[in-house]
């Protein structure tokens, strides 16, 4: 009877990834990435029409918080799903 060795992954991604492929609940991970929108380092950029004296709301909103408008939008809209 001959011992043979496992053969040995060829990267440290391929034993990463054979690591997480081979655990129990490999198939109930969501995706780490979405594609929709494009890249901007972390996020992804997306296009929103808005009414005028809304937008005005936003940005008013924003800086009586010391904040940009995209991060009080995204707050707004983390508050709403939240909320769900």
């Amino acid at each position: 009877m001959a011992i043979h060795r496992k053969a040995k992954p060829t990267s440290v991604e391929s034993a990463a990834d054979a690591f997480v492929t081979g655990a129990p609940d490999a198939g109930k991970t969501k995706p780490l990435s979405y594609d929709k929108g494009l890249p901007k380092g972390h996020k992804r950029q997306i296009s929103l029409t808005i009414a005028p004296d809304l937008l005005r709301r936003v940005d008013e909103r924003a800086e009586a918080m010391g904040t940009g408008r995209a991060a009080f939008i995204s707050m707004a809209i983390f508050k709403a799903l939240e909320e769900s």
